[in-house]
């Protein structure tokens, strides 16, 4: 089964509104600091310390996790949190997707025509370029303070000049990006 487009958009949207009407805007980019905080923590104990000064009880040497009274060394110090379970959530709910559609395998065969047209048939290429394109969204979004499910999805919903800064922003690299790389069509 494929949602087209509209459909599919229309449900993500229903999704963010429950989301930020029943708990909380979604924003998933800060999980992966906390991810960082989390390893780095294991590797030295001292990364994050419980502290009665700091307003979370957490405090950290790292400036960033030490920000707003310790809030993310809090979240590394109990990362079962809404945030971070989510992030887990969708790497899960990302893996079921693809075994119900027929796993990983039958991805690679249904490799869209203008990918193949303008750069060829080899998944490894594919899985490479989508690995360092989403490497490159996380880092611009740790340097916009937030991601597109962030600042665009939720932001845009609650009507936050943020939002709609970074949403002009995003279409207007994102659209020559496109016309620049995907120049042969399908």
């Amino acid at each position: 089964m494929t949602l087209s487009w509209l459909k599919g958009g229309l449900l993500l949207g229903l999704v963010f509104l429950a989301a930020v009407l029943l708990v909380k805007p979604i924003g998933v980019s800060t999980q992966f600091v906390i991810l960082d905080g989390i390893l780095w923590d294991m590797v030295d104990p001292q990364t994050v310390v419980a502290s009665p000064d700091a307003k979370s009880g957490f405090a950290s040497p790292n400036a960033y996790l030490n920000k707003s009274g310790g809030k993310y060394a809090k979240s590394v110090a109990n990362p079962v949190n809404y945030g971070f379970v989510f992030v887990l959530a969708i790497a899960a709910g990302a893996g079921l997707s693809a075994f119900l559609r027929g796993g990983v395998a039958r991805a690679q065969r249904t490799m869209p025509d203008i990918w193949r047209a303008n750069f060829g048939d080899s998944p490894l290429k594919r899985y490479l370029a989508a690995f360092i394109a989403g490497f490159l969204v996380l880092y611009g979004a740790r340097l916009a303070g937030g991601c597109t499910s962030g600042h665009m999805m939720s932001g845009v919903m609650q009507t936050a000049l943020s939002g709609y800064i970074f949403t002009a922003g995003a279409f207007l690299a994102g659209i020559p990006t496109a016309i620049l790389l995907f120049t042969r069509e399908g």
